[in-house]
């Protein structure tokens, strides 16, 4: 049972985001995984073109 006090204790003890914090988090999030996905479809074209160039 010390176990389950002891979690219950940290849970109080945590800081948990705001809203606008979770969504301002939320939207960095989003925005950089479609930059990275844009980033190495480019990069992936890139190849392939200089790959076919030289094949």
């Amino acid at each position: 049972m010390k176990f389950l006090k002891d979690v219950k204790q940290s849970m109080r003890d945590t800081t948990w985001p705001t809203a606008s914090e979770n969504r301002k988090d939320t939207v960095t999030v989003v925005l950089m995984a479609i930059g990275f996905a844009i980033f190495f479809g480019i990069v992936d074209y890139l190849v392939q073109l200089i790959i076919k160039f030289f094949v």
